[in-house]
This record gives structure tokens, sequence and C-alpha cells, in this order.
């Protein structure tokens, strides 16, 4: 299957919350307040072309619970991006072809330009939250990792997965390939 027909498949993320069962009062929480800087936007809309942001998934995903509400507000502000979300264990090989440190890690959010070819991709947390959750978070009980992860998102507010998912667009823009 090509990239546009599994975005032309996927479900958008109205529909992905509508389906959550796993952590649904939190989905809905983060979702709700969920807002997007009219910078980010700008920035957002100030790039070449329409993009289309592909998201592997789960509702498990404590980072995707974190993350992909501030990104699902980013495409429904900035009229060039749009949205659709895929889930990670019914995409394999795509998910295969996304890994973290060998790891099946998510959200994975895949950049398509126009034509539906793929320029970059983040995933699966914020790159500094990421080298600590390998480093120093990695010593810690999970129970204690995953609650220092939580507070870490709940004070960033969206702020940095916004800035390098936009960074990305904008080096795709250039086009650079950002990984």
């Amino acid at each position: 299957m090509t990239l546009r027909e599994r975005y032309s498949s996927a479900q958008s993320y109205d529909s992905f919350l509508e389906g959550v069962a796993i952590n649904r009062d939190l989905w809905h929480a983060i979702s709700r307040r969920a807002l997007v800087s009219d910078e980010i936007i700008a920035r957002a809309e100030a790039t070449d072309g329409r993009w289309h942001l592909l998201v592997l998934a789960e509702d498990w995903c404590g980072d995707a619970v974190n993350a992909l509400p501030f990104i699902a507000k980013l495409a429904e502000r900035a009229s060039n991006l749009d949205l659709k979300i895929l889930g990670r264990d019914s995409n394999p090989d795509l998910m295969d072809s996304h890994l973290t440190g060998g790891s099946r890690s998510i959200p994975v959010v895949i950049l398509l330009d126009e034509t539906f070819i793929e320029r970059a991709w983040w995933g699966p947390r914020p790159r500094d939250l990421q080298e600590w959750a390998l480093g120093a978070g990695r010593v810690l009980p999970k129970a204690d990792r995953y609650r220092d992860m939580r507070r870490w998102y709940v004070e960033d507010r969206g702020t940095v997965v916004l800035n390098e998912i936009v960074a990305a667009v904008e080096e795709a823009s250039r086009g650079r390939v950002a990984a």
C-alpha cells in the first residue's frame, strides 16, 4: 500500500479520540486544554506547500497521550497541515521503517509532502526528554520514571513537541530531510 493510500485510509484525530479506550479521560482532558501559539501557527504556515502528518499511535501510549493532542491542534489550526492516525500494531511494516534505537516506540509522526512522499519523521518524544529517559531516567523504577515524564509534559504544555514538529516542516520545506 502506498503512503497516499495509507493516509487516505487512516483515521482523523476526532475519530481516533472517539475510539480511545485506555486513558480515555486523560486523552479528552489534554485534548480540551491543548493550545498552540499563534507564533507556531505562523511558522508552520510560512512553509511552502501542503504537508500531511501521518501518525503511528496507540491509545495506551503515555507519550502519545501527552503529545498527540497538541500535534492535532497544530494541524487543525495551520491551514497547510492536516493529520491522520494509523495504529502502530496494525501497521508493523511502516512502524519497522521508523524504529527508535531498534524499538517500536510511538508516537511516530511521518511528514509527507503534498505528493505523499516522506520528507521527515519525528518521535517518539522530544529530544531532551528522550535523552533523559535513556540516561538518568533509566535508573529510576518504571513508575517513578513515567511519573517524572508525565510531569515534564505537563510543565512543557506541548511547546517542545510543537517546536520540533514545525522545525521538521521548515527543514523539509527548504528541501532538506530532517530526522
